[in-house]
């Protein structure tokens, strides 16, 4: 954190949070955040740090861009928090069926790669005894 209280530089969020300036900057692009300007240096608030945090939770749950933004958008409007909590239990129920519907395809597709290795190892085996067979025969 620079020397202001709650001002960071475009390079000090990117390290605290692991991204790139150029993600900070499609972030900005795409008004997620909104830095103050002093020249060509960008000077972000605590909101824009706090923003960034929900940014890439919401990246984390699977969110477009324009999801996150529609949150944010619900938050600031007339309708405030409580739109913006109902909002997310929509969204996070949407995505937790996705979750597991592909965690119950990935359970499948795991189960049949297992018939199948053990089918192949069978195969194999019964190969390895009808060569032993003839070279003992």
């Amino acid at each position: 954190m620079s020397e202001k209280s709650n001002i960071y530089t475009i390079s000090e969020l990117a390290n605290e949070f692991g991204v790139t300036s150029r993600a900070l900057r499609l972030y900005e692009e795409s008004a997620l955040l909104a830095p103050k300007r002093e020249g060509t240096k960008r000077i972000y608030a605590e909101r824009d740090r706090v923003r960034l945090r929900l940014i890439l939770r919401g990246k984390r749950l699977g969110w477009s861009l324009a999801e996150i933004r529609e949150s944010f958008d619900l938050y600031d409007s007339s309708m405030g928090e409580e739109a913006q909590l109902i909002y997310l239990l929509e969204k996070l129920d949407a995505r937790r069926d996705i979750l597991e519907t592909q965690k119950q395809d990935v359970e499948l597709a795991l189960a049949d790669l297992e018939h199948i290795a053990d089918d192949a190892r069978t195969v194999l085996s019964n190969i390895y005894a009808s060569k032993n067979k003839l070279k003992a025969g």
